[in-house]
């Protein structure tokens, strides 16, 4: 490359590259007006995204199977030794909780849905959730968290408290539709 060959490469490339001129050359405004819309226009097409309607809940896992609530109907997610017994009770009724200077009834699902029951020590959360004006709580073993549901994959429950069943089979419940197991016919 000590004979020149190197530089009159560059020089073509640049040439090439930005026009009559090379690297020096300074586009007209017009010019400079059409490089930046293009590139703008490529941009704001690169970050395009489509907008995925969503169901946010909140999902547990209770009796080995995995439900969902919905986020604006979750109060508050307490620790399950605030759950205090209530003697007499039946037994889908747990005890009670205090959650934020609230006493509420704590429900087990596993009795209300006819699961297999563990014992107490396997309920490790509480979830406060707040349904037509009434506060209660459903008796977890995991919380696993918030889960974003795209709408468009789910189906919706024909029977049962159920709202909604995703894919996973993750079960959006209808709160709504809870009680005791006498209202489910059992």
């Amino acid at each position: 490359m000590a004979d020149g060959t190197g530089h009159r490469a560059l020089a073509s490339a640049r040439e090439g590259a930005d026009g009559p001129g090379g690297l020096d050359s300074v586009p007209s405004p017009e010019e400079r007006r059409r490089i930046l819309q293009a590139r703008a226009l490529a941009i704001a097409s690169a970050r395009e995204t489509v907008a995925v309607a969503t169901l946010p809940v909140v999902a547990f896992q209770v009796g080995g199977e995995r439900y969902a609530v919905p986020v604006e109907e979750v109060f508050q997610i307490v620790d399950a030794r605030a759950l205090s017994p209530l003697p007499a009770a039946p037994a889908w009724l747990l005890g009670a909780a205090v959650a934020q200077a609230r006493v509420v009834p704590v429900l087990d699902l596993r009795q209300l849905l006819g699961l297999d029951a563990g014992g107490m020590t396997d309920l490790a959360k509480i979830l406060v959730v707040e349904h037509g004006g009434e506060a209660f709580g459903l008796a977890a073993e995991v919380v696993e968290g918030q889960v974003e549901l795209p709408r468009d994959g789910l189906t919706a429950a024909a029977d049962g408290p159920f709202q909604w069943i995703a894919p996973d089979r993750l079960s959006v419940l209808d709160l709504g539709k809870l009680g005791a197991p006498a209202a489910h016919g059992r």
